[in-house]
């Protein structure tokens, strides 16, 4: 096997492993705050140590994408993942709440496993292949992300809450070794620079491309995530008083990743065919529309028709969006590129559902799928203007063609 095809089925499984971590505890969380003791504001702590982490998580990448640049990838990625084994482990042995929180907090201020992954498979990839690849690694995160609640769910029921975070530990640690044994990074360049947040925002500054692509990744992903607070009481309500109402919500709410898995490898060839700009059009133009559309359906199944051919086109974008990083950088800052991207990633990821949750409550749910149509079509709107070929232009010889 070509090493390039080797390192991406092993940071595929790595990315799946620590995506599928960050989400599992999403199920028993509540219910293990009760089992620390905690019967006052339950659902305020439970809010509070879901986000903690991904809001470390933005603040921290650009520092550890700096020294992902300088050092190498490759390290960056073993430490991410031993530092989850270690806190994973550690949680299954906490007695309080606050002891939950600084855990959490430290997961994410030491993350990095998923941007290094993915600035070695952009890095080390052959250029006609790059965009399947990132298709590739779109589809671990996105599969981790609902097969997480899944898993985390079930380990806590068929043994304890507390060992649902050891083996998520295990789990971790067993993708570190695959990491450390069988992946190598080629094509390294250190950088020359020292390792600084504030010449990686200043660097990053200069480069007017890279700026565009990281708005676009923060309005797209506030867009959205816009619905996440409200989707589940919809599709329960729409799903009417059916003894199955449970199961029927849990596979509606996550059709749009079933659909992201099934055809985000295929827009990965189309965009190594006609180029990232033209993908990710297509899918936020998509996105847009199927939002606005999933207002007209109040039966379950037509609604459930509508997420699928929403997710079909929409898993599209962040792969588009992520090969753009790819092209608009030089390799020696694309670790640094790819964390600044994570950050604008979590800071879209947390505003949304705080915007969602607000408009729902003041309004009704209809309007915030209105309102998250609305939000692509400008986002389609924006890339449009700012990414004709005229006015953006690739930073190195030998990058990407679009």
């Amino acid at each position: 096997m070509e090493s390039w095809k080797k390192n991406l089925w092993i940071l595929w499984f790595g990315s799946f492993i620590v995506s599928s971590s960050f989400s599992m505890v999403i199920p028993f969380l509540p219910l293990f705050l009760i089992e620390l003791g905690v019967t006052k504001n339950t659902e305020m702590w439970s809010g509070l140590l879901f986000s903690s982490a991904f809001f470390a998580g933005a603040l921290s990448s650009p520092f550890w994408g700096a020294v992902g640049d300088k050092y190498g990838r490759k390290p960056m990625i073993i430490r991410a993942g031993l530092v989850l084994f270690v806190i994973y482990v550690l949680m299954a042995f906490v007695t309080n709440e606050y002891q939950v929180l600084i855990l959490r907090l430290l997961q994410g201020l030491l993350s990095g496993f998923i941007p290094g992954a993915i600035a070695i498979v952009g890095t080390n990839t052959p250029e006609k292949k790059v965009g399947y690849a990132l298709s590739m690694m779109s589809t671990a995160t996105a599969t981790g992300g609902i097969m997480g609640p899944m898993i985390g769910g079930t380990l806590a029921s068929l043994f304890s809450n507390r060992m649902a975070f050891g083996l998520a530990g295990m789990l971790c640690f067993a993708a570190t070794l695959l990491v450390i044994f069988w992946v190598k990074e080629e094509k390294f360049v250190p950088s020359k620079e020292r390792v600084s947040v504030m010449n990686t925002f200043k660097v990053a500054g200069h480069n007017k491309a890279l700026m565009t692509v990281l708005m676009l990744t923060v309005l797209t992903q506030f867009s959205v995530m816009t619905i996440e607070p409200v989707l589940p009481l919809y599709i329960a309500q729409i799903g009417g008083s059916s003894s199955h109402t449970s199961m029927i919500a849990g596979f509606v709410f996550s059709i749009v990743g079933i659909a992201s898995i099934l055809f985000a490898a295929r827009w990965g060839r189309l965009a190594d065919k006609i180029g990232f700009q033209k993908v990710l059009l297509i899918g936020l133009l998509a996105g847009g529309i199927g939002s606005l559309a999933q207002i007209l359906f109040s039966n379950i199944w037509a609604f459930s028709a509508i997420r699928f051919a929403y997710g079909a086109f929409f898993c599209a974008v962040f792969p588009a969006l992520n090969g753009l990083v790819v092209k608009h950088t030089p390799s020696e800052f694309r670790g640094r590129a790819f964390s600044l991207n994570q950050t604008a990633n979590q800071i879209g990821g947390m505003a949304g559902p705080l915007v969602g949750g607000l408009v729902s409550g003041v309004f009704n749910i209809h309007s915030v799928f209105l309102m998250t149509g609305v939000l692509m079509l400008i986002t389609t709107g924006i890339t449009y203007w700012t990414m004709r070929p005229s006015r953006q232009q690739p930073v190195e010889k030998g990058s990407l063609s679009s």
